[in-house]
């Protein structure tokens, strides 16, 4: 029965939501934009309290937990990624400052970091300047990704994580995240056919509310909101610029 406002004046983003998301399974989250997907993610993250009901880690209401032990439960990938003053390995190391060397070099790779660097001239320890302004969109993104996959904490939230990555990159991180399926809870906000296609459950919010959940198949055959959805991202993926 979650519902959730920012305001006591505004109309709820969220409203009488009823979710289960079992451990271990990778949910896509689809709906137009204002539907209220990020709000639902920010909420697991208690970037915000719910207004109406609770929300639920292992039984645990999140208003109950520590922050300590919250963020130590969740990890987040978002659209906007900030960095912080430091080299590009100090960045990726405060998502897990005790990470061995092997933890570090994987997630390079599962980030697709390593070609990057490696054309840089000092490499690893390049500088990114203040919130990463000596870097592209796109190489601040893949540092955030890595950052939180160092983490690896139980739940990854991630928002339009390829959003600012060229289609080779975009292939990289949905690989990754194909990889993670089972190993951690993945709740992912994504607009990229392959990503929503692999999930173990798919949410289409509407104005606030579920209207729809079920595997690809079960939908695309329900022809309702997700059915048309699918259908336009099909047209538009062959577009080409004239």
């Amino acid at each position: 029965n979650l519902s959730f406002s920012y305001s006591m004046d505004s109309k709820e983003v969220l409203s009488n939501l009823n979710l289960v998301i079992p451990e271990g399974d990778m949910v896509a989250l689809v709906g137009a934009s204002g539907s209220g997907k990020t709000t639902l993610v920010r909420l697991i993250s208690r970037f915000f309290d719910v207004t109406k009901g609770s929300l639920h880690i292992g039984g645990v209401d999140v208003r109950d937990m520590s922050e300590k032990v919250l963020a130590s439960q969740v990890s987040q990938i978002f659209q906007s990624s900030f960095l912080f003053q430091g080299s590009i390995r100090d960045n990726i190391m405060m998502g897990n400052p005790k990470a061995s060397t092997e933890a570090f070099e994987k997630v390079l790779d599962d980030a697709g970091i390593r070609e990057m660097v490696e054309r840089l001239p000092k490499g690893l320890e390049t500088l990114v300047g203040e919130g990463g302004a000596r870097l592209s969109g796109g190489e601040r993104q893949r540092i955030s990704i890595a950052r939180a996959l160092l983490k690896d904490a139980n739940i990854l939230l991630v928002d339009e994580a390829t959003a600012a990555l060229d289609a080779e990159n975009q292939a990289i991180i949905a690989e990754t995240l194909a990889k993670l399926r089972g190993t951690r809870t993945l709740v992912v906000i994504a607009h990229q056919l392959s990503t929503i296609q692999m999930a173990d459950k798919i949410i289409v919010l509407d104005q606030g509310e579920i209207s729809e959940e079920g595997t690809h198949e079960a939908l695309i055959a329900k022809s309702g909101i997700y059915a048309r959805f699918w259908q336009e991202r099909e047209k538009a993926k062959d577009w080409k610029l004239a």
